[in-house]
């Protein structure tokens, strides 16, 4: 898993995903990420807020160097969310 490789813990990775199950916190997690671009995706500072707010809405206490090692992650992976490739490829990655 490409995660692993940045540090990122899979049972981090299923917490989260157990959580994101809650249609309360996945409408709270898509009203942030609605609206994101390639280029804020690659913004080392916007990435940091985005994973420090959504940490906060899924109630998640992450390390400072927990969250360095999901910001390496996002920007490593070059996302863009107008891409359908990429959305399958991060899917695949983390079913």
């Amino acid at each position: 898993m490409g995660y692993q490789q940045y540090g990122i813990s899979p049972q981090l990775v299923e917490r989260i995903k157990l959580k994101m199950k809650n249609p309360a916190i996945k409408e709270r997690i898509k009203g942030l990420t609605q609206g994101l671009t390639k280029a804020d995706l690659q913004n080392s500072a916007k990435v940091h807020q985005l994973i420090r707010t959504a940490s906060g809405i899924l109630n998640e206490k992450l390390s400072s160097a927990q969250e360095q090692q999901m910001v390496q992650f996002v920007l490593a992976q070059r996302i863009d969310p107008n891409n359908t490739f990429h959305l399958i490829k991060l899917w695949g990655m983390f079913r």
